[in-house]
């Protein structure tokens, strides 16, 4: 028999596991060369709950499977706090594995704005596999509330071009 697949709360010592992740991510799903420094400076605040939150799959000290990167953030219009998504990702090896860890950083993230009593803004930003990720999110939320689209690049092109590097 095997174990349920558990979203927890990330803890400062979680981060090397999570940024081997969000460097993987970037090369799939980035436009441009990630800064890392940036990196650090989204996911290290929300590690200590100042202004976001982690969850992970996994154990400590151990590789993650899995992350959700939620910040708290404000619209450009108003004053209002919202709990953005920033990032669910489940590594490679484990997309198929029994345990739905997609859809178990999903519901930690739906989870975790109940609990703060923030509303969501949570999407797909991705050219791969785009319309599976749709349903699970439709599945789980319900209808989008709009779509949105890129000119440019195709994710995930940015360590395959000569584009320069971002600082």
């Amino acid at each position: 028999m095997t174990e349920e697949v558990k979203v927890r709360v990330g803890t400062p010592d979680d981060l090397d596991a999570i940024m081997d992740l969000a460097i993987k991510v970037a090369k799939e799903n980035g436009v441009f060369e990630p800064n890392l420094y940036k990196v650090l400076g989204e996911i290290w605040p929300a590690l200590h709950w100042h202004h976001g939150i982690v969850g992970v799959i996994g154990e400590p000290g151990f590789p993650l499977e899995g992350f959700a990167l939620l910040r708290i953030g404000q619209q450009w219009y108003n004053t209002t706090d919202i709990l953005e998504e920033r990032v669910v990702y489940v590594a490679p090896k484990f997309r198929s594995a029994k345990g739905g860890r997609a859809r178990k950083l999903y519901e930690f993230c739906k989870q975790t704005a109940d609990g703060l009593g923030l509303p969501l803004l949570i999407g797909v930003f991705s050219n791969e596999r785009t319309e599976g990720k749709v349903r699970l999110l439709r599945r789980l939320f319900g209808p989008e509330v709009g779509a949105f689209w890129w000119h440019g690049p195709e994710t995930g092109s940015w360590h395959t071009s000569e584009a320069p590097p971002q600082d």
